[in-house]
């Protein structure tokens, strides 16, 4: 018998990562109730901070159409439906049902309480040292479905 050597690279696989939010969801749930809320939203601004550090870069350079590409990318890669309208000085981010909590609840995994702030917490973290703030303008609980408004600061 022959022997078959198959290459692959991590490239060359589909992108997907959905478990990751439930696992997410706990250690969010486990940092609340051992530290409490504001230790939430420490621990999400430290890992924005960290992770998306070229987005902040890329927001600071090119505008708000960093953000948009960006979150059109994500979306489409996550399989979510996000309604993205841009101005000049105004982004906004209409997501219909998030994919994330969507995953979770098809799958059972709990939801965090405090799951909205992975969108609050975290775009406000994308946004520090820029010329841009965030706001989470509306969020639904049981569907993730929300709305965030990036707009220039003094606009």
């Amino acid at each position: 018998m022959a022997k078959e050597v198959l290459q692959r690279r991590a490239g060359d696989n589909v992108y997907l990562h959905k478990d990751f939010h439930g696992a997410l969801s706990c250690g969010i749930t486990y940092i609340e109730q051992r530290y409490g809320p504001d230790a939430v939203r420490a621990y999400l601004r430290q890992f924005a901070r960290a992770f998306y550090a070229p987005l902040t870069a890329a927001l600071r350079e090119r505008g708000l159409v960093a953000l948009e590409e960006h979150f059109a990318h994500i979306y489409a890669l996550e399989g979510g439906v996000a309604h993205l309208t841009r101005s000049a000085d105004e982004l906004l981010l209409d997501v219909k049902v998030c994919p994330a909590v969507a995953h979770m609840r098809a799958h059972g995994y709990p939801v965090a309480r405090m799951w909205r702030e992975t969108t609050a917490t975290v775009n406000d973290a994308i946004c520090e040292g820029t010329p841009y703030a965030a706001e989470l303008a509306a969020y639904d609980e049981k569907t993730g479905r929300h709305r965030v408004r990036f707009y220039r600061r003094g606009s």
